[in-house]
């Protein structure tokens, strides 16, 4: 049997029939797709960035027992000399071993020093050594220097510049110009920002730097968190691990930089299901609310729907003419969602314990996005249709 359908156009003409519903069937489209975009941008900009974070010729050898975090680590501050030492297959630059101690912590950020009187944030900082640039090659100096021991400076990547409120461009600037350079207060103590530097994709791009010693000295503590090591050629994460297990009195985990960061991920994945849940709940509402006004602008055409049966066309070709109607509203609201999470989404720093990651809207967020318009139309047309079209067609002749 062959199927007649009603003209494409008809679908499009009906559209236009009221403005208002039909903007309120779009606008309801681009909230749904607008969330999903949202906590999925969120989902793989976290992932991404504890990605990128993790390089694979690196092991961090963290306290035996922290395994799960550098900030909760604490290991002797004479261990990297002995790790050094004793364990082969270490990379070397110029004679200098790829090992980098460091101390990783969480202190409070003062923006007074940018000129704002605001509460005081969060940031991690991150003590490190000469070397720690090295072993992190994600890391580039983008203007300035690095800081003296010493003399409280600091460096800060690009988001941490941000979110103390800072133009990062203008701080570039200022830094290259040789100007007296600004202040934050970390901890309560005033440190000046002699370097800026840029870990793009990574979440050492929110982390503010500063000497391993100063840090030691601000946080009261003699021990370091944890020692990262570049492999040379031919070396292997199993030969740490069998070095750390074999030196007991060290007290030391070996673990591979990308399962690091890996684990990491683990620890905050219930952080992205709640983002995830609260988004798919909000876009819930909205798509109840478009469910709502499809079933009206459907609902109140019961009788236009018969006399088309009546004018030969099938159920079927009624019901995929309702289909492109509903279709062409939800995807135009999906596209302008996309037009908008790639417009003032994409990029945006998002700054947690860890560091910064930014959100993400690449293919596969835009992807999302056009599902939830696709399911919103289908699911919006599917009730009314079957209340408009299980009515017997004189009843439905007659109906107001």
């Amino acid at each position: 049997m062959i199927v007649r359908f009603l003209p494409f156009t008809y679908a499009a003409r009906n559209l236009g029939r009221s403005k208002a519903r039909l903007a309120m069937s779009v606008g309801g489209a681009m909230l749904v797709a607008l969330l999903a975009m949202g906590g999925t941008a969120f989902v793989l900009g976290m992932d991404g960035a504890l990605r990128a974070s993790g390089i694979d010729r690196n092991v961090v050898l963290l306290g035996a027992g922290s395994e799960e975090s550098a900030e909760r680590s604490e290991i002797a501050a004479a261990t990297p000399g002995i790790v050094v030492a004793s364990l082969r297959g270490i990379a070397a630059i110029d004679g200098i071993p790829l090992a980098s101690p460091e101390v990783n912590v969480a202190l409070t950020v003062d923006a007074r020093g940018a000129g704002r009187d605001e509460p005081d944030a969060g940031g991690l900082v991150r003590g490190i050594t000469p070397t720690a640039f090295l072993v992190h090659p994600q890391v580039r100096i983008r203007a300035g220097r690095t800081p003296t021991a010493g003399s409280d400076e600091v460096m800060l990547g690009r988001s941490a510049a941000r979110a103390a409120g800072f133009d990062d461009a203008a701080l570039a600037r200022m830094l290259d110009a040789g100007t007296e350079p600004p202040q934050v207060r970390i901890d309560g103590r005033a440190c000046r920002i002699v370097g800026l530097f840029d870990a793009p994709g990574t979440v050492m791009d929110g982390e503010a730097w500063m000497p391993l010693t100063d840090v030691l000295v601000l946080t009261r503590r003699e021990t370091v968190s944890a020692v990262v090591l570049t492999l040379a050629p031919g070396a292997t994460v199993g030969q740490v691990d069998a070095f750390a297990q074999r030196r007991i009195d060290l007290e030391l985990s070996a673990i591979h930089e990308p399962e690091y960061y890996a684990v990491q991920g683990a620890f905050f994945r219930p952080v992205q299901v709640m983002v995830a849940a609260s988004a798919g709940l909000v876009a819930l509402g909205a798509l109840l609310g478009g469910l709502n006004t499809m079933y009206g602008a459907f609902a109140s055409r019961v009788r236009e729907l018969a006399m088309l049966q009546v004018l030969g066309y099938g159920r079927i070709a009624v019901v995929a003419s309702m289909a492109q109607e509903a279709l062409i509203a939800t995807m135009a609201g999906a596209l302008a969602a996309a037009a908008l999470a790639a417009a003032f989404l994409d990029g945006i720093a998002i700054h947690f314990s860890m560091g910064t990651f930014a959100l993400v809207v690449d293919e596969r967020t835009v992807a999302v996005g056009l599902a939830a318009g696709l399911i919103t139309g289908i699911a919006g047309c599917m009730a009314p249709a079957v209340h408009c079209l299980r009515m017997p067609i004189p009843s439905a002749l007659k109906a107001d």
